[in-house]
C-alpha cells in the first residue's frame, strides 16, 4: 500500500466514523422524567390590566402530551408594602387571572404561588417597565405570501430590549350553505342568529419574538419580522385581524428569552445547538436547588390590531376545501317532509329537490365542525 493511498483510507475511516456517530441528543434533564414547575407571564401594570399567568410542568422530549397543566394552585401578586393580589384559576389549563388591577408602576412586585401540593414558589422582586407604543404593523406580499412586520421606537432610548406577541383572527366558510338544521329528528329553518356557514377561529403565536435596539444609537425597532402567511393559505379567504402585543424587557429578561427562543428553535441532534441552562427569577422557597422555568417581569403593555382583508391581496386564490362532501340523496316522508330518516348521523340536510332531500357530510356544512365559532368577535 503506497503512503499517499494510506492518507486517503484514513480519511475515508475516519470520515465514516464521524457520520456514524451522530446519534439523537436527548438531554438528560428533558428524558429523565423530573417535573419541573413551569411559570410564564408577566404582571401587567396598566391601567386596568389583567396579570395572566399560567403555570404547567415540564415534559420529555418524547412525550405526546402538548401541555402538563399544573392546576389547583394558589397565585397571587404581593407588593412591597405587602398587599396581596389574589389570581383566579380559569378553566383546566393552568390559567390563573387576576381582576383589573391599578397597579403602581414605581413600585415592586413579586409572583407568589403554592401548589395543590402545598409546595411553594416565589420569584424574585420586579420593578415595572414602562413600554412604548407600536408605531405600526405592516406587511408585505411576495411569491411566498403576506409577511408581517412590527415598528417601534422609544424617543427617551430606555427600552432597548423588546418581545412580542401577537393573535390571529380569521373568517371563514363551510363549504357548502344551507338555511336547513336539524333537531333530533326534525329539520327546521334556521333563522340568521343560528346560520352555520360563517365562523371565525382565533389563535395566539407560539414562537418567541424578541428585538433589541443595544447596538444602535438610537432607540429604533424597524420591520421586525412576526410571522408569514403562506401563499394562498386559507386563513386569508376571507378577512383576517392581528392584534401585536408588545413589551419592554430588561437585558436580564431579554437574555432569558433568547435562550428559550434559541432552545425552542434548535434542538434535537449533536450538531443543533444544545441546550443552554436557563437561569430565570422564579425559585422554589423550600429547596433552593430544585429548578424553575420562568422569568418573571412587570410593565405596561402596548397593543395595536390590523386587519387584511383578501381583497388587498394580489392573485391571491385560497384552495378548495380540504374535506369531501360526500353528497348523496334520499326520499322525504311523503307526509311530512321534515322528519329526518337518514340513518348516518355523520350527515345534515343540504337542501331539498322535490321530494328528494340532498344531504351532505356535517363537516361541510357546519364552519364550527372544523374548530370556529359563529359568534362574530365584538372587534371585527
Amino acid at each position: 500500500m503506497s503512503k499517499s493511498f494510506g492518507k486517503y483510507y484514513l480519511v475515508i475511516v475516519m470520515g465514516f466514523s464521524v457520520l456514524t456517530c451522530r446519534k439523537p441528543y436527548q438531554p438528560a434533564v428533558l428524558t429523565k422524567g423530573d417535573s419541573y414547575l413551569v411559570v410564564d407571564g408577566f404582571i401587567d401594570t396598566s391601567p386596568g390590566g389583567i396579570t395572566n399567568i399560567l403555570l404547567s410542568r415540564t415534559k420529555n422530549l418524547t412525550d405526546t402530551v402538548i401541555n402538563i397543566p399544573e392546576r389547583g394552585a394558589k397565585v397571587s401578586i404581593q407588593n412591597t408594602a405587602g398587599t396581596m393580589y389574589a389570581l383566579q384559576e380559569q378553566g383546566s389549563n393552568g390559567n390563573y387571572l387576576s381582576t383589573p388591577l391599578q397597579l403602581n408602576n414605581g413600585g415592586q412586585y413579586k409572583i407568589l404561588v403554592s401548589t395543590a401540593a402545598g409546595r411553594p414558589y416565589a420569584s424574585d422582586w420586579v420593578s415595572p417597565k414602562k413600554t412604548p407604543a407600536i408605531d405600526s404593523i405592516n406587511w408585505i406580499q411576495d411569491s411566498l405570501g403576506v409577511h408581517l412586520f412590527v415598528n417601534t421606537h422609544d424617543p427617551l432610548n430606555n427600552t432597548r430590549y423588546y418581545r412580542w406577541q401577537y393573535v390571529e383572527t380569521w373568517e371563514y366558510d363551510s363549504q357548502l350553505e344551507t338555511p336547513w338544521g336539524l333537531k333530533g329528528n326534525t329539520i327546521y329553518v334556521r333563522d340568521l342568529n343560528d346560520l352555520v356557514h360563517v365562523c371565525y377561529t382565533t389563535t395566539p403565536s407560539t414562537k418567541i419574538l424578541l428585538g433589541t435596539s443595544a447596538a444602535l444609537s438610537q432607540d429604533v425597532i424597524s420591520l421586525a419580522r412576526l410571522f408569514t402567511i403562506p401563499l394562498n393559505d386559507t386563513t386569508l379567504a376571507h378577512r383576517m385581524s392581528i392584534q401585536v402585543k408588545q413589551f419592554a424587557l430588561t437585558p436580564q429578561a431579554y437574555a432569558y428569552w433568547q435562550i428559550i427562543q434559541k432552545n425552542s428553535e434548535a434542538l434535537g441532534t449533536l450538531f443543533d445547538l444544545q441546550p443552554s441552562q436557563l437561569e430565570g427569577n422564579i425559585h422554589c422557597l423550600d429547596n433552593s436547588s430544585e429548578p424553575v422555568v420562568g422569568f418573571m417581569t412587570a410593565g405596561t403593555v402596548e397593543e395595536k390590531r390590523i386587519f387584511i382583508s383578501v381583497f388587498d391581496l394580489k392573485d391571491w386564490k385560497s384552495p378548495d376545501g380540504s374535506y369531501s362532501c360526500l353528497i348523496k340523496e334520499t326520499p322525504t316522508d311523503p307526509v311530512d317532509f321534515s322528519r329526518w330518516t337518514f340513518p348516518d348521523s355523520t350527515y345534515l340536510p343540504w337542501y331539498f329537490s322535490g321530494p328528494v332531500l340532498r344531504v351532505a357530510k356535517n363537516i361541510c356544512i357546519d364552519c364550527r365542525l372544523s374548530g370556529g365559532t359563529t359568534v362574530k368577535p365584538s372587534f371585527w
